[in-house]
């Protein structure tokens, strides 16, 4: 459902949906930038390109450069060396919204709090349960 917001890029307020979460204004600049972040990718020489390349090649900053990625907009199958950054700590990553590193920590932690809480119930059935 549609719902009245303030642009995040110019502060306009705009009827935001789900499929533009900038005014239309805003949106028409990003769809240019994204005109030329495409063509510079598209020639043959330039798919290898890193984000750094293709921020310092076309002018569009990065976080347009992620967005366009998450959203599928520049497939990463294409463009082998771009990624976006993970939602933890920032590592460059192609797929997900983790890194490795930070599934593994957040994995290490469930199974550790795990074995506390299956601790914790021993110690409590021992405690009321014995004689």
């Amino acid at each position: 459902m549609a719902e009245l917001q303030n642009c995040p890029r110019c502060g306009t307020l705009y009827v935001r949906n789900s499929f533009r979460d900038v005014c239309e204004k805003c949106y028409k600049e990003e769809e240019k930038k994204y005109e030329i972040v495409y063509t510079f990718l598209k020639k043959q020489e330039n798919r290898s390109a890193t984000k750094d390349i293709v921020v310092e090649k076309t002018g569009v900053d990065e976080e347009l450069i992620f967005k366009w990625i998450r959203k599928g907009r520049l497939q990463l199958t294409r463009f082998p060396n771009l990624g976006y950054p993970c939602a933890k700590c920032g590592t460059i990553i192609r797929e997900g919204k983790l890194c490795t590193n930070c599934i593994s920590t957040i994995q290490n932690d469930l199974e550790i709090h795990e074995k506390e809480k299956i601790r914790k119930e021993q110690i409590h059935n021992q405690t009321y349960h014995s004689q």
